[in-house]
């Protein structure tokens, strides 16, 4: 599979532990990519849920995935602040196909002010025994809320202003090619 250049777009498939498909989005301008990372950004992007239901993003979001953390990272620049969507979720993969994820249902919410919120924890539980998710796994997404909550709590890589003003100034030059 090539890489990805700056500029061309790509689709991202989120699964389930059990396989099945979550949710796509179609059309993502890539940004960046590098060893280990992809940096790109959904503006106005179609998004397809598993049973079908079609939604459209409402506003421009930097999107930041790693082969080596269990999260990616979505910052949604809106008119109040940055807002954060954190999927814990396993290290991405890329095939000709699209960029591949597993989402492990807890997220992390980071909100203008700063407040953090974990969510969907019930659902991890009972996803978690649904699906028989192994034990090495809960703790590899547990190490990982503790990692993302430091990289949040320090305004490391995308939780950083200069970061987001970054890429989505580079997103601007490119739409406007």
């Amino acid at each position: 599979m090539s890489v990805p250049k700056e500029g061309e777009f790509i689709t991202i498939q989120s699964y389930k532990h059990d396989g099945n498909l979550h949710r796509t989005w179609r059309d993502t301008m890539v940004l960046k990519t590098s060893e280990h990372s992809l940096i790109g950004v959904n503006d106005h992007t179609l998004v397809t849920e598993a049973d079908g239901r079609r939604w459209v993003t409402r506003e421009p979001a930097i999107v930041y995935f790693h082969e080596k953390f269990w999260f990616n990272v979505i910052a949604m620049i809106r008119e109040n602040g940055v807002s954060y969507y954190c999927n814990l979720a396993s290290p991405y993969v890329l095939d000709k196909e699209a960029l591949k994820y597993i989402d492990y249902d807890l997220d992390i919410k980071v909100f203008p002010d700063g407040e953090k919120r974990l969510l969907d924890v019930d659902e991890y539980e009972e996803h978690r025994k649904q699906m028989n998710y192994p034990p090495e796994i809960d703790f590899i997404l547990k190490e990982n809320v503790k990692i993302l909550v430091d990289w949040i709590n320090n305004e490391k890589g995308p939780f950083s202003q200069g970061y987001v003003d970054l890429w989505y100034d580079r997103y601007r030059q490119l739409s406007c090619k």
